[in-house]
């Protein structure tokens, strides 16, 4: 591991759960930055922006900051002022993450001349009709951006259905294919990677999604790391499409790796 100059690490099932530290991260992360590493936050949390997070990390011990943080919010908005400037958009997503959609053209759902549904984490205001309104934009023509495809996270009550079956829906009923920003869209790699200045090759992603952290992070060039914690099931592991670089059981064991 002495070519490593960095970690990517996921936050949530990965440090937390529920925003609650996991045994033994915030210990590991210390070691990780007193090693001398670069360490880039990448996260699918649409709930919150990146001053929250770092602040809410930061309250539970973590040495964190919000430069440290790269979001899919953040990662979105740059995508559609390169893509779509001065495009309308409405955004379906639950939480206020307004303050990381900087330069974006936010209209209600229920406005004429949609240019771009946004779609980012799920909760209760994923219901039918709001649903319907951003199919009715897309059969008008309004191309569809998805923040991420997960289909569920883990909370301390279980797994949580997420955007990614919406996204999917839409998809099938509009004939549309959504154009996704964060994880596991190589250009939210290459943005972490730009942000620590560092090579695929000099870089580790440590995540408990082992499709869109881990493997998603390999065909990028990046080493994997697969934690057993968080939305790690044994199921999908054995069915994934691929084979990760290293399996380890916790982010606590992490310092263990690389001194290997």
């Amino acid at each position: 591991m002495d070519a490593v100059r960095a970690v990517l690490i996921d936050i949530d099932g990965v440090l937390t759960v529920s925003w609650k530290p996991l045994p033994g991260t915030v210990e590991a992360l210390r070691a990780v930055r007193e090693a001398g590493l670069g360490v880039a936050l990448v996260t699918n949390t649409t709930s919150r922006t990146r001053a929250s997070i770092a602040r809410t990390l930061a309250e539970a011990g973590f040495a964190v900051a919000a430069e440290d943080v790269l979001t899919a919010p953040a990662v979105t908005a740059a995508h559609l002022a390169e893509r779509y400037p001065q495009a309308r958009c409405t955004l379906l997503n639950s939480g206020d993450i307004g303050a990381d959609l900087t330069g974006v053209t936010l209209v209600d759902d229920d406005a004429a001349d949609v240019d771009v549904v946004v779609v980012g984490g799920a909760g209760p205001e994923f219901g039918y009709e709001a649903l319907d309104r951003a199919f009715g934009h897309l059969q008008r023509g309004a191309r569809l951006v998805a923040m991420h495809r997960n289909l569920y996270w883990r909370t301390d009550a279980g797994l949580r259905l997420d955007s990614g079956a919406f996204v999917t829906g839409l998809e099938a009923a509009a004939r549309v294919t959504a154009e996704v920003t964060g994880k596991p869209s190589p250009a939210f790699f290459a943005a972490a990677l730009r942000h620590l200045g560092v090579g695929a090759d000099e870089a580790l992603m440590v995540g408990d999604d082992i499709e869109s952290d881990v493997l998603a992070a390999q065909r990028a060039g990046i080493t994997g790391v697969l934690v057993r914690t968080g939305k790690y099931l044994p199921e999908t592991h054995r069915s994934a499409s691929g084979t990760p670089d290293h399996v380890i059981d916790s982010f606590a064991d992490l310092p263990g790796l690389l001194r290997r």
